[in-house]
């Protein structure tokens, strides 16, 4: 805790100081009094005629104090009024200023102009509330003798040239690319996206490229689990408990740099940007709708920015009562003759989130942004299954036959707050952010099992069994970060920052079975458990890029310890893991050929370290079919990973993008399947060991075309070949694999407003992904994979189609119709085998599912309402506004 407290009075320290500094001040400690002047105008067309929304742009020529050059730099932008007016005000009145008026259909046209008349070299400053005194030359003499006209600058009214070429052909509303690459990331834009609207993360992550998601929503990143970030912060929120429609774009970070955590997710980091409001003025979107079970879907969000505020609101609500089946077939080999167990499932969903968002950005001064923000989420689902089991041994003695129905409740709260500041130096591009994330929740479930005991299928009932499952458990979740960035020479940039990360966790658990002679429940004390623990992350870093001509690198290094601690609270045992400093670099090396060719190669360093859950040598035995245990002995997880690509970009706005790949790992943690004798029954028992390592490597094909102006595609193809060494444990190791996902996302505009999103899926033979969540202390639940080095799942595909029309006036309004799984075909088959056992299971969600869905967005973007704004700092503390310690 000694660090937990030092990170934190560093933090406190760096927003103390840079709150006290203030506004620059003068080297007398006087802040000097410089006349400000205001500029106005009027757009009109060469008829006279005023123009309302044009951009009007006000730039200054300012010294560069590194390069000692001159460049022009933004200071504000405005847009006209109705009436075509446009006004700029607080402007020094000793700078020299550039006017750039740009509007669609029309010539751009520039003009300078100045105050008063200065003479040359006379300097210039930052323009705004933070304008620079006179030169020495002006001060020499004291100041000027001023004039009331020499504060107030008539531009008069400005006539724009109309465009030939541009009015032979129809306006085209420019959209965001798809796809754009940075050094360490693919970026792709989802807010086009029609097939997930009205559903959830889960349901959006289906058609973004390299992104494999499950029937059960869950999602691997080139056959892993990858990390789930939050606009830049790591979250224990899964995407089934956040709305599609709040997100904007996902960045996909399949190597992440030394400026991430080096721990977690062997598969990389999915990032989730959620939907921001970077218009003046204010704006807002109201949608609602309905499935084919009656599950309601609906939200509102609204967004304001004026004066020194940007405030936005948002809250998303989402019904589920889709419906799935499944058979799993158990040959138990442990027993001679084997058992030979069928289960049969059916499950209804009913319940549903909610989920809210509350953020505040206040620009204290052209250098200072405050930034909070607050989510909130609410989660009851209460579904029911029904399981029928029958169990034999080969040769046809039968054993029994049951049928179990499950009545499920589980209540989850979670809060989240998110704040800090974002200050920017003078020397430009020099910057400090701090930013803390706290994070709690809080779930209970209660779950009653009735499992009646037959003879055989349809023969005579033999007796009850009452089973009640109760409990409840906290999440709580702290980081604090603070990170620096200070730009060296013309394009160099260092990058540094601290991070402290605190987990608690708490679980309170109990089984109880229906005692007859007392007609009471009583506890069963080997399946119930009471636990509690902490899991503590110190980190630093340090990167340095640059960029000579069309070469960029990006090199980093960061430095993680941790340690955690646990206890079974009914017996006091306590298990703590204390690991030292483990350094990890990074390397990105980028290489421009021409406009339209780049060769990019990266290494990182990465670390699983094994939780809580997976050292505790705790038994679950809560279903007879699947106890569980985890290995005190575990040892962490290191991972190397190497990535070449290939990007190209080709007439008609067409791109690819290859990518070849390479994952090893040492000590992989990974499910395994092995055996226990319990009162003198041997059993089955699903425990967690270190593989001597894995290594997969693939080549990934990812391509954007745009076939004419009504239709457009993008297309990922990932070929992999993926082994883990189990030589250690069995003796000998699976098979490697060669496997292929390929997913197709196509989009077509048709006549008046319709738009049709066809996507499609395909998952060849492949090895089960690395489990890296927590078994056990879940209650009884159908077999499932319990390995992933011991089995495969089988090849599937699905095709999803989606049709939306546009009305009413700017196509404000939107009705979407969708259909997931149109040929009922995504399901989920595996294979695992092992010594103890053979298992085939088969599983498909309720498809094909239908969605209608109702938008309507609103708003004025009017910049009037925005005087005195600094569009550079305005912009700036968009950006650090929900972003945060990565």
């Amino acid at each position: 805790m000694k660090k937990y407290f030092g990170f934190l009075l560093l933090f406190l320290g760096f927003s103390i100081k840079i709150v006290a500094q203030g506004p620059i001040q003068s080297p007398t400690g006087k802040m000097p009094s410089a006349p400000t002047g205001i500029a106005y105008g009027k757009i009109v067309d060469t008829d006279g005629k005023a123009l309302s929304g044009v951009t009007v742009t006000l730039m200054q020529s300012k010294m560069d104090p590194q390069t000692k050059k001159v460049k022009e730099v933004l200071v504000f932008v405005n847009t006209t009024k109705s009436n075509g007016d446009f006004r700029f005000e607080s402007l020094s009145i000793f700078n020299k200023y550039t006017l750039k008026i740009t509007a669609v259909g029309f010539e751009d046209f520039d003009n300078k102009f100045s105050f008063i008349d200065l003479p040359p070299n006379s300097g210039s400053g930052t323009g705004g509330q933070n304008a620079a005194m006179p030169s020495p030359s002006l001060a020499k003499g004291g100041m000027p003798n001023l004039k009331s006209a020499d504060l107030d600058k008539d531009l008069g009214n400005i006539a724009l040239v109309a465009r030939i070429e541009e009015l032979k052909s129809v306006v085209v509303t420019g959209t965001k690319k798809g796809l754009t690459m940075d050094i360490d990331k693919k970026v792709f834009n989802v807010e086009k996206n029609l097939v997930s609207v009205g559903g959830t993360a889960a349901d959006l992550m289906k058609n973004v490229p390299s992104v494999n998601v499950d029937i059960d929503g869950n999602v691997t990143l080139r056959n892993a689990t990858p990390q789930i970030y939050i606009d830049g912060r790591p979250t224990t929120l899964t995407l089934d408990q956040i709305p599609s429609d709040a997100i904007e774009s996902v960045e996909i970070i399949t190597n992440p740099s030394a400026k991430y955590d080096a721990s977690g997710g062997n598969a990389g980091i999915l990032n989730l940007v959620l939907k921001k409001n970077k218009k003046n003025g204010y704006n807002g979107n109201l949608n609602a709708g309905v499935d084919k079970r009656g599950g309601l879907n609906g939200g509102a969000s609204f967004n304001l920015r004026e004066d020194k505020f940007n405030v936005s609101v948002s809250t998303f609500g989402n019904q589920s009562k889709n419906v799935n089946t499944g058979n799993t077939e158990i040959r138990n080999l442990v027993s001679s003759p084997n058992l030979l167990v069928d289960q049969n499932s059916n499950s209804k969903n009913n319940g549903g989130f909610l989920f809210g968002k509350f953020g505040i950005d206040y620009f204290l001064s052209n250098r200072l942004t405050l930034s909070l923000g607050a989510i909130k989420v609410h989660g009851d689902m209460s579904p029911n299954d029904f399981l029928k089991t029958d169990s034999l041994y080969d040769g046809g003695a039968h054993v029994s036959y049951s049928e179990r129905t499950t009545n499920n409740n589980r209540i989850f709260n979670a809060n989240g707050l998110t704040g800090g500041f974002k200050y920017l130096f003078q020397k430009d591009g020099e910057e400090l952010t701090g930013d803390f994330n706290l994070f709690s929740g809080v779930n209970e479930t209660n779950t009653l099992y009735t499992t009646n005991i037959f003879d055989t299928n349809g023969g005579v009932q033999k007796g009850t069994i009452l089973q009640n499952l109760v409990g409840n458990g906290t999440n709580k979740f702290q980081t604090i970060q603070t990170d620096y960035v200070n730009p060296i020479g013309e394009k160099g940039k260092i990058e540094a920052g601290l991070r402290v990360q605190i987990k608690n966790m708490s679980n309170s658990q109990g089984n109880y079975i229906y005692n007859n002679s007392t007609n009471s429940y009583d506890i069963v004390p080997s399946s119930s458990s009471n636990y509690k623990n902490t899991d503590n992350v110190y980190a630093a870093y340090a990167t340095f890029s640059n960029t000579i001509n069309n070469f960029g690198y990006k090199v980093g290094l960061r430095a993680e310890s941790s340690n955690y601690k646990g206890e079974l609270t009914d017996t006091k045992q306590t298990f703590t893991n204390n690991y030292p400093i483990s350094l990890f670099p990074s390397v990105f090396l980028s290489q421009k050929l021409n406009d339209n060719e780049d060769v990019q190669f990266n290494f990182s360093r990465r670390v699983n370290r094994p939780f809580f859950m997976q050292v505790i040598p705790f038994i679950d035995s809560t279903d007879p079919l699947n106890w569980s245990r985890g290995n005190a002995g575990l040892k962490p997880e290191f991972i190397n990973s190497l990535e070449t690509s290939y990007s190209k970009k080709f007439k008609g706005n067409n791109s690819l993008l290859v990518s070849v790949y390479y994952k090893g790992s040492k000590d992989l943690i990974t499910k395994y399947m092995d055996t226990i004798t319990a009162d003198g029954v041997k059993r089955p028992l699903s425990t967690y060991v270190n593989a001597n390592s894995s290594r997969s490597i693939g080549a990934e094909f990812t391509a954007q075309n745009t076939f004419n102006a009504w239709w457009d595609s993008n297309t990922n193809l990932n070929i992999y070949n993926s082994k883990i060494d189990t030589d250690n444990i069995t003796g000998t190791s699976q098979d490697a694999i060669t496997s292929w996902f390929l997913k197709m996302n196509n989009n077509f505009k048709l006549p008046k407003n319709y738009k049709i999103q066809l996507s499609g899926t395909y998952q060849s033979k492949t090895n089960l992904p690395v489990n890296q969540g927590g078994g056990g202390m879940g209650g009884p639940q159908m077999s499932g994979s319990q390995s992933s080095s011991q089995g495969y799942v089988k090849s599937n595909y699905g095709v999803d189609l989606a049709l939306q029309k546009s009305f009413l006036k700017n196509n404000a309004a939107t009705l979407t119709l969708s259909v997931n799984d149109i040929f009922r075909t995504r399901s989920y088959s595996q294979y695992s085998e092992s010594d103890f056992f053979i298992q085939n299971s088969y599983r498909i969600n309720d498809a094909p599912m239908f969605k209608l869905n109702f938008s309507y967005k609103f708003g004025q973007m009017d910049a009037s309402i925005m005087k005195r704004k600094n569009m550079k700092g305005e912009s700036e503390g968009m950006q650090g506004a929900m972003q945060g310690a990565q």
